[in-house]
């Protein structure tokens, strides 16, 4: 497990700070929106902002606040319901963020975005204008996603992940995701007396994954499990980020002062991947598997060349042409992923080839570098 000891308490300078609050966290004891924790988190955001950072909110809640307002009961799990759903909630949901930080001497503004406005470098570029002319203009914006509209096949399918993308779209220094746990445990602490805080993790591996276990909340759709996988992906943007609880006092005055214990603090990477290819990385799941051999990894680990089909050993999953696959080496260890270029049928009677024995005209790259990341 990489996982060291927190680091000292610092005082930095203005800094760009994307704040997700969960389901569980906004949303009251009869299922709709919990007004006094909004109001709570708004007064936090009103600080952040007075001491001259800039803040961007990605708050769960509309499908909550829509069920409730129906008459509550069993949450559904169909799609067309649970988009109907948040149709009915999303603006209650900010009706209250407007009333909250309306008190506060703030304009909020609603953004709602869809899986596509990452995956395209132009619409990426309209977002990204959008929340910084928002920003500009003196806007809390309240990020949330369309669910109302978003194709079940292409959902972000939680609001954890949604927030590392905004956290690379607006370049921010911190990603603070507001749960009901004070961060990621040895142990379940609801069950395990000696479990005890992680303070701060170096890099996720499977370890800490399992730690995180499946989703914990029947309220929002995420979980630790997903908050680590959304740490992982800021990690990678360039964003440290902090997982900690939304009830605890001035936790985001903290979180950016860099109190010790506040919660489980993730290290950012040096190197920062473009949004594209953190959306093929960590958003997109695998419709299947290659396996390459040796002399293909290191072309593609060393060189960061293309994947050709000479060096595909075998093919696995029935995956289609822009589908995203994972690539293992010859140990069976995921090494990378990227987007394929040609169907698992044509791909697995094309294996071992060389380009001079495939047909013509035939594609020449199974995955081309462009949609390829190395994920070690």
């Amino acid at each position: 497990m990489s996982a060291t000891a927190s680091p000292p308490q610092s005082t930095p300078g203005p800094r760009t700070v994307v704040v997700k609050i969960g389901s569980s966290s906004v949303t009251g004891a009869g299922g709709g929106v919990d007004a006094e924790a909004v109001e709570h988190l708004c007064q936090q955001v009103s600080v952040l902002r007075a001491g001259g950072h800039t803040v961007v909110v990605v708050s769960s809640g509309a499908i909550a606040a829509g069920w409730a307002a129906l008459g509550g009961g069993p949450r559904p799990n169909d799609p067309a319901t649970l988009q109907a759903v948040a149709a009915v909630g999303q603006h209650r949901l900010m009706r209250v963020y407007d009333d909250a930080l309306a008190a506060l001497g703030l304009p909020v503004g609603q953004v709602l975005l869809a899986p596509l406005d990452f995956a395209h470098r132009q619409q990426y570029l309209h977002a990204r204008q959008t929340l910084s002319r928002l920003i500009d203009l003196g806007v809390v914006p309240v990020v949330n996603e369309n669910d109302a509209t978003s194709d079940d096949e292409i959902r972000f399918g939680d609001n954890d992940r949604l927030a590392a993308l905004v956290a690379h779209l607006v370049a921010a220094d911190l990603l603070v995701l507001l749960t009901d746990t004070a961060g990621l445990y040895t142990a379940d602490p609801r069950t395990d007396a000696e479990a005890s805080l992680i303070e701060e993790v170096v890099h996720v591996d499977q370890e800490l994954e399992v730690l995180a276990g499946g989703p914990g909340s029947d309220v929002g759709s995420g979980g630790m499990a997903s908050k680590l996988a959304a740490a992982r992906m800021a990690s990678w943007s360039g964003v440290e980020t902090l997982i900690a609880d939304a009830g605890r006092s001035d936790v985001l005055a903290q979180a950016v002062a860099g109190v010790a214990g506040l919660g489980t603090r993730f290290r950012a990477r040096s190197r920062r991947l473009p949004a594209r290819k953190l959306w093929i990385a960590f958003a997109v799941g695998a419709a299947g598997r290659l396996a390459v051999d040796d002399g293909a990894r290191k072309a593609l680990v060393e060189r960061e060349a293309s994947l050709l089909p000479a060096g595909v050993v075998s093919v696995s999953g029935g995956f289609e042409a822009d589908e995203a696959v994972e690539i293992t080496g010859p140990d069976g260890i995921v090494f990378a992923k990227g987007l394929v270029r040609q169907p698992a049928r044509q791909l697995a009677a094309w294996a071992g080839r060389h380009t001079s024995e495939l047909p013509e005209g035939a594609p020449h790259e199974v995955v081309h570098r462009d949609d390829l990341v190395v994920l070690c």
